[in-house]
């Protein structure tokens, strides 16, 4: 205000001023108890822009002085509202590092200096509570936060995650399922209850969880699309097969879960196994594959037909392949139905496309098969070597090796559905309790071994060219001599033997 009364008079004066110059300033009379006072206009003009001006500045420096007591309060206000912040802002530091006892002193101090930030106080008394230990102060902390509307999902998610530290799983699913039923878009209360949902196998209530999150835009299409899928896989695979309408039910169901997500390989998989022809079944396998190849599908895709010739076969797999020729696991099938056909060296090229592939024990015990049927034994060993400390796969450990493909029991149901649904892939819990999966190292020894004919030749002295050992002593290779090596011929006592070693020797 004070500069725009400036401004004012300044332009005020400069016009005065000009009207001045031109020697036109007019007259001016005054006359105020008995006193006249005569002046130019322009002296009139300045005269009042003066008073004007020192008015305003008498009115702005009372308003000051009597605004002196309100400042003050203000800024008192301020400083301890900062303080408040500081102490706040140390407290939670405090409780994230486990200093329970410094949180509690810093949200005392918070609450003394400052009353606008309640909610505040009371989420770094319970979190101090927690981090030293006190649960019962704890409780009483979130349980005070849930009178509060602002306030009651915080207090909710406190209290359940204070009843699974005690083990009171019952108690944690009332709190969630409360927030649930409050919040639209409370992700961790329902990510609580589908969890209790899966633990007790209640697919069809998980489903009813997962339409219901969709509805309320707490989670993403394709993160429901999957779990849904996951589900109804579960669901089908949870039906008494022996029984013809449960039987049909889970065929609706995985043929439903083939249909939303044709790349859920489980879901494809059960509804091939339920199919009423083999010609439906390839063609529920064929569609998933061209959605996500998966070793499962081309192993029951393998076995739809058994009345069939080696190469027929062969041909049906590499069909397969052909509907998604550059995925792994086609250029994995090409090399399996290669050795099946008996084409060792179109095996060989296969496998040599995959030779920039990590390795894992699957790849190695195909490369070497391949190396072993062309003949490459000592290659084939190598590789049955280099397997064996190779990280397994995921998908390769999602077959039972005793059993069908996803065979599952309900709480391996249940893992599965969380992995696929939140990331998309088929990371069973047997992978991480490094079960067996299906054999993918063939059982070749790893090591020379001394054969009689090698014996033999190495005792016909120096100039004898030794054989090699066999590598069929153990019976495993394929065209391994079915009858015993022939016994060495007598002879003297041997001068000298020479043996190949399993080990570099050491140096001297």
């Amino acid at each position: 205000m004070i500069r725009t009364a400036l401004a004012l008079f300044l332009a005020a004066a400069a016009a005065v001023a000009v009207l001045a110059l031109t020697r036109e300033a007019g007259e001016a009379h005054m006359v105020w108890l008995g006193w006249r006072v005569d002046m130019t206009a322009a002296a009139a003009a300045l005269l009042v822009l003066f008073t004007a001006l020192a008015a305003t500045l008498l009115w702005r420096l009372a308003i000051w002085l009597l605004e002196i007591p309100r400042r003050a309060e203000q800024a008192r206000l301020e400083r301890r509202r900062r303080e408040a912040g500081e102490a706040l802002a140390r407290g939670f530091l405090a409780a994230a590092a486990g200093d329970g006892g410094e949180g509690r002193r810093l949200a005392l101090k918070a609450a003394d200096l400052a009353d606008d930030n309640p909610a505040l106080v009371r989420i770094l008394t319970a979190q101090s509570a927690e981090a030293a230990g006190d649960v019962a102060a704890a409780k009483a902390a979130y349980g005070a936060m849930v009178a509060f509307p602002d306030m009651r999902l915080a207090g909710l998610r406190g209290l359940m995650q204070t009843a699974l530290a005690e083990g009171d799983r019952a108690a944690a699913l009332r709190h969630a399922e409360a927030a649930y039923g409050q919040a639209r878009t409370a992700r961790w209360a329902w990510r609580a209850v589908l969890e209790a949902r899966l633990e007790a196998g209640d697919w069809a209530g998980a489903l009813e969880l997962v339409k219901g999150a969709l509805d309320r835009k707490i989670v993403p299409p394709i993160v429901a699309d999957r779990a849904r899928a996951a589900l109804l896989a579960a669901s089908a695979a949870s039906l008494d097969l022996a029984d013809d309408k449960q039987r049909k039910q889970a065929f609706d169901y995985a043929t439903q879960s083939a249909k939303l997500d044709p790349g859920f390989a489980p879901g494809a998989v059960i509804a091939a196994r339920l199919a009423a022809t083999p010609a439906k079944a390839a063609g529920v396998i064929e569609a998933a594959w061209k959605a996500q190849p998966h070793p499962a599908l081309w192993l029951l895709y393998r076995d739809l037909v058994t009345a069939e010739t080696p190469r027929e076969r062969a041909r049906r797999l590499s069909a397969l392949a052909a509907l998604k020729p550059e995925d792994r696991e086609s250029r994995i099938l090409m090399v399996e139905q290669a050795l099946i056909a008996g084409e060792i060296g179109a095996a060989r090229e296969a496998a040599a496309l995959l030779a920039r592939e990590e390795l894992t024990p699957r790849l190695a015990g195909l490369f070497a098969r391949a190396a072993n049927a062309a003949g490459a034994i000592d290659e084939a060993r190598a590789w049955v070597a280099r397997g064996r400390s190779a990280p397994l796969e995921a998908d390769w450990s999602d077959i039972d090796p005793e059993g069908q493909a996803f065979n599952y029991p309900p709480g391996d149901w249940a893992r599965l559905v969380s992995n696929w649904a939140e990331t998309g892939e088929l990371i069973h819990p047997r992978q991480e309790r490094r079960e067996r999966g299906m054999s993918d190292l063939p059982e070749l020894p790893v090591s020379y071994v001394e054969s009689a004919p090698f014996v033999a030749a190495a005792e016909a002295g120096p100039g004898a060219m030794p054989i090699p050992d066999d590598p069929g002593v153990d019976g495993d290779f394929e065209g391994a001599p079915d009858e015993p090596p022939p016994a060495p011929p007598p002879a003297k006592p041997p001068q000298r033997r020479r043996r190949l070693a399993t080990a570099p020797r050491p140096a001297k």
